[in-house]
């Protein structure tokens, strides 16, 4: 009797070794389903960033202000009627004026005129940049 449960239960064991340790276990299955969910964010989160390309493609296709602002930010560019101010981290030294500008480009612009009176700044810490109708002003 006791060698007929001792023959049974390693007959379980047999029977019970694919299912837990084997190629198809739940022990691979598991890893499968955590390597598929982690799929699934990536390819939701690729999907995102896809559809806000798409979305400035199209933009920069049809739009003007996208190509504007671009050259805002990317090339620091500005209209004609636009005064520029450069707010200077206290930190940095500031630049020295470029000797390369020719006097036709100071020309169309014109330069900021001095305070009325010699005693008053136009702001306290505030620097000129040389170009045209560019003031620094420190950073609160």
């Amino acid at each position: 009797m006791r060698l007929l449960a001792i023959a049974l239960a390693s007959l379980i064991v047999l029977l019970q070794w694919p299912l837990w340790v084997g190629k198809g276990s739940w022990l691979k299955v598991w890893q499968i389903e955590s390597q598929l969910a982690d799929q699934v964010k990536q390819n939701q989160q690729l999907k995102s960033r896809n559809q806000a390309l798409d979305a400035e493609v199209n933009d920069l296709k049809t739009g003007v202000s996208a190509i504007e602002e671009r050259a805002r930010n990317e090339l620091g560019m500005i209209r004609n009627d636009e005064v520029f101010f450069q707010i200077l981290d206290r930190s940095e030294p500031l630049a020295e004026p470029s000797a390369s500008r020719s006097p036709a480009a100071s020309a169309e612009r014109p330069a900021l005129a001095p305070p009325a009176a010699a005693s008053q700044t136009p702001l306290a810490g505030a620097e000129k940049i040389s170009g045209p109708s560019a003031v620094t002003a420190p950073q609160p």
